[in-house]
C-alpha cells in the first residue's frame, strides 16, 4: 500500500478527506473517519492490484479484503496511539465588567488542579464575588460575599453586579460535598462603572480680589477656546437687562455711589461722614478706645452644561465656546436683583435646536461690610 493503515489512522478527518478527494472517493465529505479509512485503503489496494495484474475483478476482491481488515483493526490501532499532546495550562480566572449591571468572567482549570480538587471531595464549581472597595491586602467587606454555582464544564459566565461604582474580585473554586471550600484562583480587582454620570466636577474658580469692582472680574473660558475676559460681564448684563432696579444692601450703595448726583455725600461704605454725629474716623472730642474691623463677602454664579461638540451655544446674545467634549462652564457675577439666562444650542446643520432658560434672584437684606483698606477706628 502507498500509505499504511497505521499512518492513515493518525491523520485528522480533514487530511483524510483531502486524500479521499485525490483518489476520487465519492461522497467523501459525508463519510465518518472509519468509512474514509476503509474507502481510502480499498481504493489504494485496488489501484495497486490493478497496476500489477491489470484485472478489474482482482481489484474488487482486494477492496473487499482491505475493507474487512480495516474494520477489524481500526479500534486496536487507535487504542495503541498515544494521547494527543496538550499544552500545559495554568488555572486562572479573569473578571471583566461589561456595564454597570453585568460582568463577564472566564476561566481555565489545569487538569492537575481539577484532579486534586476531586480527590479532596469537590462537588460543585462556583464563583465567589467579593466587594473589595477601599480595601487592600486581599480583604473584603463583611456580608458582601456572593457565591454563584456554575456548570462544571463551563469556561465562562455572566454575573449580575450587586452594586455599581464598586471594586470587585472573583474567586474560582469548588464547594466540597461535606462542607468547605477549595480555592483554585482569584482574579484581579476591577472597578464596575457607575450607573449614573459622575458627580465630580473639576472646579476652575476665578482668582479675584474682593476689593476690585465686580466689573473687572476675569471670566473662565473654555479650555479649548481662547479666553474672552469680558464674556462673564456681558452675560450678566444681558441676563439683568429689563430687570435692573435699585438693589438692596451693597448693590444699592454702589448704585447710589455711581449716580452721586443727589449730593448726599456718602463715602465708600455707604454711610455719610456725619451720620453718627462724629467725624469720618468715628472719634469725637473725647479720645475713646479705638479698634478697626472689616468684612468682605460676595458670590458668583456658575452656569455649566454640555451639548454636541459641533453645536453652536449661546447664552442670551453671547456665543459661549465649547470644550472638545462639548461641555461648557462660565462664572458670572451674582449681584442683587434678578438674572435670566436664556441658553440655546443649535446643531451644526442648523436644523435642530434645544434651549433652556434659567432665572435667579439674589437679595442682600443687610450689609454692614467694608474692605480692609477702608477699616476705620470705631467705638466699642
Amino acid at each position: 500500500m502507498s500509505q499504511t493503515l497505521s499512518s492513515l489512522a493518525r491523520m485528522t478527518l480533514r487530511q483524510l478527506r483531502q486524500i479521499a478527494s485525490d483518489l476520487g472517493v465519492s461522497l467523501y465529505s459525508r463519510k465518518s473517519k472509519e468509512e474514509l479509512l476503509s474507502a481510502i485503503s480499498s481504493r489504494q489496494v485496488g489501484t495497486e492490484a490493478a497496476a500489477e495484474t491489470g484485472s478489474v475483478g482482482f481489484m474488487d476482491a482486494g477492496s473487499g479484503l482491505a475493507a474487512s481488515a480495516t474494520a477489524t483493526n481500526l479500534a486496536v490501532l487507535e487504542a495503541e496511539l498515544p494521547p494527543p499532546h496538550r499544552p500545559d495550562s495554568e488555572t486562572r480566572v479573569v473578571f471583566l465588567p461589561r456595564d454597570p449591571q453585568w460582568a463577564y468572567v472566564f476561566w481555565e482549570i489545569c487538569e492537575a488542579d481539577r484532579q486534586q480538587a476531586q480527590r479532596a471531595g469537590a462537588s460543585q464549581l462556583c464563583l465567589r464575588v467579593a466587594d473589595v472597595t477601599g480595601l487592600s491586602n486581599g480583604g473584603a467587606h463583611p456580608h458582601t460575599l456572593q457565591e454563584v454555582p456554575v456548570d462544571s464544564h463551563a469556561t465562562e459566565w455572566y454575573l449580575p453586579v450587586p452594586l455599581s461604582d464598586r471594586d470587585y474580585r472573583v474567586e474560582l473554586g469548588y464547594r466540597k460535598s461535606g462542607g468547605g471550600w477549595i480555592a483554585l484562583a482569584s482574579s484581579a480587582v476591577a472597578r464596575v462603572p457607575a450607573l449614573h454620570p459622575s458627580e465630580q466636577i473639576l472646579d476652575q474658580f476665578v482668582p479675584f480680589s474682593l476689593e476690585t469692582p465686580p466689573a473687572t472680574f476675569p471670566s473662565v473660558a473654555s479650555p479649548s477656546a481662547s479666553s474672552d475676559s469680558n464674556l462673564h460681564e456681558r452675560l450678566y448684563q444681558t441676563a439683568t437687562t429689563g430687570w435692573r432696579r435699585l438693589g438692596r444692601g451693597s448693590e444699592a450703595f454702589h448704585e447710589l455711589e455711581d449716580s452721586d448726583s443727589s449730593g448726599l455725600g456718602l463715602n465708600a461704605s455707604g454711610v455719610g461722614l456725619w451720620a453718627s454725629g462724629r467725624n469720618e474716623s468715628g472719634a469725637g472730642g473725647v479720645a475713646p478706645r479705638q479698634r478697626s474691623f472689616w468684612l468682605v463677602a460676595d458670590a458668583e454664579l456658575i452656569v455649566y452644561g454640555a451639548t454636541d461638540p459641533s453645536a453652536r451655544l449661546t447664552i442670551g446674545d453671547e456665543e459661549v465656546p465649547l470644550s472638545s467634549d462639548g461641555t461648557f462652564r462660565v462664572q458670572v457675577p451674582f449681584r442683587d436683583g434678578q438674572q435670566v439666562y436664556a441658553i440655546q444650542a443649535v446643531a451644526a446643520d442648523g436644523e435642530q435646536k434645544r434651549h433652556i432658560t434659567l432665572e435667579f434672584e439674589r437679595r442682600t437684606p443687610e450689609d454692614n461690610s467694608n474692605p480692609s483698606d477702608q477699616a476705620v477706628a470705631e467705638w466699642f
